[in-house]
Parts: C-alpha cells; structure tokens; sequence
C-alpha cells in the first residue's frame, strides 16, 4: 500500500522542532543530532526503512528511530499492522498483532487459543521459576479510577512474577491530577513518558479507546465502566475451557446485573466466536441485558433466550455465571437497586438441580448472590477462574511487551 506523509520540522525561526520518539521499549526519546539542523524543510516518509534511512543520514543512531505500528499511524504512516486480521502469525519472535487490548470483539477463535497456550505456559512459570526476568527492564503503570482488588493485584502481580516493576495508583479519580481536573488524555500522555504499557480502569465507558488512541504505548483496559472488561473476558473463557474441556456446543446462563455488568457484556462477545453455543439471560426487570448484545448474538447466529426461572436455567447449563447488582450504578435510585437486589441467588437448591459436570462462575467480589455454602462444592469455580486471572494476564503483558 503505497502512501505517505509530510513531516514538518521547521519553526517560524527556521529551527527544527523537537519531535520525541518512542524507541522499541517504549522508553522515550528525542533526536538531538537530526534536529540541530537546519538545511532540511520537510521529509518524505512512507515505511519503517525510510524513518530509519532519514535518521542515519542526519546522524541518528538507528535505535532513536525505532517506531512501532502504532507510533507510524500516530503520524499517518501506514503499516502492516493494519492488515494483520489476514496474516496473523502465532509464530515465537513475532510480534503481537494487537497493539492494546481494548475490548473483546479485538479477538478471534486462532488468537484466542493461541493467548490460551501462553497462559498455560505462564502457569508453568509461576509455579517453576518464581525468579523469571523475562519483562525485567520493563516498567508498568496501574491507572485505576474506580476501586479493585483482584484485576490491580493480578496484574501487578503478574508484572513482578515475569520480572518488571510496577507504578500504581489505586484511587486516581480521588487521588491524582483528575481531582485538579486534568483530563484523561493529558494523564495519559504524562503516565506514558514513565512507563513501557498502561492498565488502565476507569468509571467511564469508552475511557480506555480514549486512552489508547492518545497513548503511544500498549493500554489494556482493566473496565471502563459499565462498556467492558476484555481481559475478565479473556480469563472467564479461559476458566470455561480447564473445566469444562470445550468452549464449543456449551451452554451458558449470565446471570444478575446485566445491564451494568461489563464482565457479562465481554463474555458474550467471545462465546459469540465459538460454535453451537446457547445463552440464557436471567435477570431482574431493571438490569436486563441491552439490546446491543442480543443483537450482536443475533447476528452472530447464537442461539440466547431469556428467563425468569433460575433453577429450571441451571438445569440445562454447563455454566452457570452469577454477578451481584451493582450498587454504584443505580446512583440515587436506591430503590431500584433494592428490588434487584437478592431476586436470584446460587444456593444448595441450585447446585441439586445443576449436573455434576457443571461449574458456577462470578468476576468476584460477591455480596450475598452465592452462599457460601456453595464454596465447598467441587462445581463452584470462581476461586480458580480468580487465579487464572493472573496467568492470562501474565500472557497478555508478556505479548504486548515481548510478542510470541
């Protein structure tokens, strides 16, 4: 694909302008040699070589002029990232053909279990090399405006188990410059001049598109309210998987806030990728799931239906996934959140009519949706899809940072 672009790098003064570059690592830095001069108006640059070639010319070490997919279409450059759904290698030394994890409609079934294959391996490594410096060198931040515990810990987790660092900020909506009332992409592009990939939760959706398109570095959105939560997504298949033994010809009940829960919003993109699946949606009158996913099914030619009986639902599924009703969406409408709250719960009298094959599921934390009673049973899996958490995201760091 031929194309190309000006770069301006004149001044009204007729000095060159400072135009900071990200090398490799994402660490950045600026090219003192090519712009103390002065003979050059503009450049022509169409590729990756003639970055390359304009910076040796000018004397720049070939490092400095090192860009990645998405720095070149910052600057309108085309790349072959662009085209990567059609050659997508899984191959080891390869790069990630995803430049951020932003939401899961990103993924197909080949990327899906390959990223799976990684975190098996991720879990060999944690169990076998607890020293591992695979990411040593490499920085993460943690930008979280709204609260966490297991999505924060597992991937800081994860940073440190493969070697890196990590920058943290737990409350940034509280305690950042957002109370100043510095907008998101000026937080973003300051966080990003301090570390190599960002993780970012935030209470509003589309927040995390907005970050990565401002971002030069990787963003993985950890939630942006109630949009998605991809890498939730990513674990829950995962989980569905190990303990089911197939993703295809498999049964699901979502059950819960679905209207506010992004979690579920995620999972039914992914479960749309695999082949003969059936799901149903349980859910109390307020927090219903949207259209926007019913018709994506739809479309997608998966089989959903809706209804109010739990324990007739559980009967027929392999999973049964529960959420609790999120008390943070209904804002002042308290009583809303009252007549949802408690309308279906997982107890023993749900796990009698669920086969022994089947697993009960839940993103955590849970309020009073799952006795706890229910913990003991060999079919409640929430704890393990919890750990799995960490290998998947394991994965996702060291793809995004490393490649295959």
């Amino acid at each position: 694909m031929a194309a190309s672009m000006s770069m301006n790098m004149h001044s009204s003064n007729g000095a060159l302008s400072a135009t900071v570059l990200r090398s490799q690592k994402g660490v950045m830095s600026a090219c003192p040699e090519l712009f103390s001069r002065k003979s050059v108006n503009c450049a022509r640059v169409s590729s990756l070589s003639d970055l390359s070639s304009l910076g040796s010319s000018f004397g720049a070490t070939p490092l400095k002029w090192a860009l990645n997919d998405k720095d070149l279409r910052k600057f309108g450059v085309p790349c072959h990232g662009a085209s990567a759904k059609n050659s997508t290698s899984f191959s080891p030394g390869q790069k990630f053909h995803l430049e951020d994890v932003i939401e899961a409609q990103q993924f197909d079934r080949d990327t899906l279990s390959a990223i799976f294959e990684v975190a098996k391996q991720m879990e060999k490594v944690e169990k076998s090399s607890p020293g591992s410096q695979m990411l040593k060198g490499y920085l993460m931040a943690t930008l979280f405006y709204e609260p966490s515990t297991r999505t924060r810990l597992s991937f800081e987790s994860a940073m440190k188990r493969l070697g890196g660092e990590v920058l943290t900020t737990e409350n940034a909506r509280e305690f950042s410059s957002a109370a100043k009332g510095e907008t998101l992409e000026d937080s973003i592009r300051t966080v990003e001049g301090y570390s190599d990939i960002i993780v970012m939760r935030h209470f509003e959706s589309g927040a995390a598109k907005k970050a990565a398109a401002t971002a030069g570095i990787p963003v993985i959105n950890a939630g942006d309210g109630p949009g998605q939560h991809p890498t939730q997504a990513l674990l829950d298949v995962y989980t569905i998987e190990r303990e089911i033994g197939k993703l295809d010809g498999i049964t699901v009940a979502l059950v819960g806030d679905l209207a506010n829960g992004r979690t579920v919003r995620s999972l039914a993109y992914l479960l749309a990728k695999y082949n003969d699946v059936k799901i149903y949606f349980v859910a109390p009158d307020v927090v219903r799931m949207k259209d926007d996913i019913k018709d994506y099914l739809t479309s997608m030619n998966v089989q959903w239906e809706e209804s109010a009986d739990l324990k007739e639902v559980a009967s027929k599924c392999d999973i049964v996934y529960q959420t609790r009703i999120q008390r943070e969406r209904f804002g002042e409408r308290v009583d809303l959140y009252e007549a949802a709250r408690g309308k279906y719960i997982v107890d023993g009298d749900i796990l009698k009519s669920m086969s022994k094959d089947a697993r009960v599921m839940h993103p955590l934390p849970r309020l009073d949706e799952i006795t706890t009673d229910v913990d003991i049973d060999q079919r409640a899996a929430y704890f393990r899809q919890a750990k799995n958490g960490l290998y998947i995201r394991m994965a996702l760091l060291k793809l995004l940072l490393l490649g295959w």
